[in-house]
């Protein structure tokens, strides 16, 4: 029996020791072509975002409740908005999406998200460069009125928003 234990643990050095451990090989590095690096895309830096004001030309847009789709009346007023942009292209753009204070915190930062998502789309469709425009959502963060309810309720609308701010670009 000892001889049999001890057959099996030889076997298994010489099976190690001969096939060994795999080398890991590296992945080929691949540079980008020029044209591509010469590209970008990024959005302004938006971590000091109290730079960032909003002007009486841009014109907030308003959702209905738990919704994210842009009405006709806010086609028009990001049409309007789209039209200063084009006309002042030394400011970058931050796009904030806000919510009602109705549902989870993480409920409404998404949905403020997809609101400041489908104003940017709407903006870029436009002409607008999108390496122009940074998005963000402040959920039920920054109400207008604040501890208002039902959803229904006049107070409760204004909050449902996207604002559209600038800055100069640095």
């Amino acid at each position: 029996m000892k001889n049999l234990k001890m057959l099996k643990f030889i076997a298994l050095i010489l099976v190690i020791s001969f096939f060994g451990c795999p080398k890991k090989v590296k992945p080929p590095v691949v540079e980008k072509p020029q044209y591509e690096k010469e590209i970008t895309t990024e959005e302004p830096d938006i971590r000091t975002g109290e730079d960032f004001v909003s002007i009486e030309e841009l014109k907030n847009v308003y959702f209905e409740f738990d919704k994210f789709y842009l009405t006709e009346e806010a086609k028009n007023i990001l049409q309007k908005n789209a039209k200063f942009l084009m006309e002042n292209p030394q400011y970058e753009v931050l796009i904030e999406g806000h919510c009602c204070e109705c549902g989870s915190n993480e409920y409404n930062l998404a949905l403020g998200q997809k609101r400041a998502s489908i104003v940017k789309d709407y903006y870029v469709n436009l002409g607008i460069p999108s390496g122009r425009i940074a998005t963000v959502s402040y959920g039920e963060e920054k109400p207008i009125n604040k501890n208002v309810a039902p959803p229904d309720s006049p107070l409760c609308k204004p909050n449902r928003r996207v604002e559209t701010k600038v800055r100069v670009k640095k």
